[in-house]
């Protein structure tokens, strides 16, 4: 085996920051979104110095922030080669695998009432719900119905999920992952099948005081093959994962995973790792980017996340090693001021430095977001599992 050009690689998911709308964004009714740009336009101030040293301003235009003459590292952006803009197909191309068929969704009319009959049948809970809707409306509007009766919320949104709610006090929050687990079953079958089923639970007895809580929980269709994650794994090397991660890849090919309470969190976790030995991946996705602000419309919410990571980024990067390689990216975008709460089909940020780097600068656009796992499989000496994509960047990483 050649040797490894960096003992570990972090690669972090700014969940949902697109930067521009894909060539292809009009069949997806997304013409003219740009989450990174249109976050920028909507504030009056937007400190990210740490994203502007590695490129975020060179790679797009911000308001208020200049691109630097000469950047920390590489720069570019990537292109969705699979069908769809949702955080499972977004993972599960940057780790070389090529959706082809987008996961089903519900937005416009709920749940099949046969699909209902047979959750509350085999969870001996009646559902109440059944449309699309954010997390915070859901509650205010059937909340007290739920502790009230022992009934159960159940939701979708634009995406490609099944959510149930559960009040952690009333409802019990392994009963609620017993009914998530129940539905993921149940949706499984063809004409059901969502990416994901997410236990939504929360606190608060009454209207204006209920809050979703870091007990959530996704389960997600694994993948359908192999993945980079597969293969570092059976080569023996750590593969760790931070949030949500081991949720998208229903833990194939990961060898740790720690939960996140939030993105703040995550980032602390990332820091608190990077200070320790290990030799292989860290995996690492930020959901309140989405979850929070994009979803939420809240563009001013968005940049503020975003300055509250670039702090936590500056200490990550004081204490990276001369052999680590950061790579820090998105799934998809979710533009703040776009209409409807939907993902948004865009283009995504790839910045990498290391401090080993003697270069800096942009590449060229790549074809796939398939290119990180790749980069991260040609550095560990990895074959990319039969029947995945993707080209490595790592000779032009140095």
């Amino acid at each position: 085996m050649a040797k490894e050009l960096y003992q570990r690689v972090f690669v972090i998911v700014i969940d949902s920051l697109g930067a521009g709308a894909a060539e292809d964004a009009a069949e997806y009714d997304d013409a003219g979104c740009d989450t990174l740009g249109h976050i920028s336009e909507s504030v009056g101030t937007f400190a990210i110095p740490n994203l502007q040293k590695l490129g975020l301003a060179n790679l797009h235009p911000l308001k208020q922030v200049p691109p630097v003459e000469r950047t920390l590292g590489y720069y570019t952006k990537m292109n969705e080669r699979s069908r769809g803009k949702d955080t499972m197909t977004g993972h599960w191309e940057f780790m070389g695998l090529k959706t082809e068929k987008p996961f089903i969704t519900f937005t416009e009319t709920g749940f099949p009432p046969e699909l209902i009959a047979e959750l509350e049948r085999r969870t001996g809970h009646k559902v109440i719900g059944n449309k699309s809707a954010s997390g915070t409306q859901i509650l205010d509007e059937l909340a007290d119905e739920e502790i009230a009766t022992g009934h159960m919320i159940v939701y979708t949104s634009a995406d490609s999920v099944l959510q149930i709610c559960g009040n952690e006090e009333t409802f019990d929050l392994q009963e609620l992952y017993r009914c998530c687990e129940i539905a993921r079953e149940l949706t499984m079958r063809d004409e059901w099948k969502v990416g994901r089923v997410i236990a939504r639970p929360y606190v608060g007895r009454k209207r204006g005081e209920f809050k979703r809580t870091s007990n959530r929980h996704d389960y997600a269709v694994p993948p359908f093959g192999k993945t980079v994650l597969d293969g570092l794994k059976e080569q023996g090397l750590d593969v760790i994962s931070i949030g949500k991660i081991q949720d998208i890849f229903a833990g194939q090919g990961i060898t740790e995973a720690l939960h996140s309470n939030s993105s703040v969190h995550g980032m602390e976790q990332t820091i608190e790792l990077a200070e320790r030995a290990f030799h292989g991946l860290c995996f690492v996705n930020l959901v309140d980017f989405d979850a929070l602000w994009g979803h939420r419309r809240d563009p001013q919410g968005y940049a503020r996340e975003l300055e509250r990571f670039d702090e936590k980024l500056g200490q990550l990067l004081e204490i990276l090693r001369e052999d680590d390689l950061l790579i820090i990216t998105a799934d998809h975008g979710n533009d703040p001021t776009y209409k409807g709460t939907d993902h948004t089909r865009e283009k995504v940020p790839f910045l990498a430095y290391s401090k080993a780097m003697k270069g800096s600068g942009p590449l060229p656009e790549t074809d796939t977001f398939a290119a990180v796992g790749a980069t991260v499989a040609e550095n560990f000496g990895v074959r990319m599992p039969e029947g995945t994509i993707g080209t490595s960047l790592l000779g032009q990483l140095r």
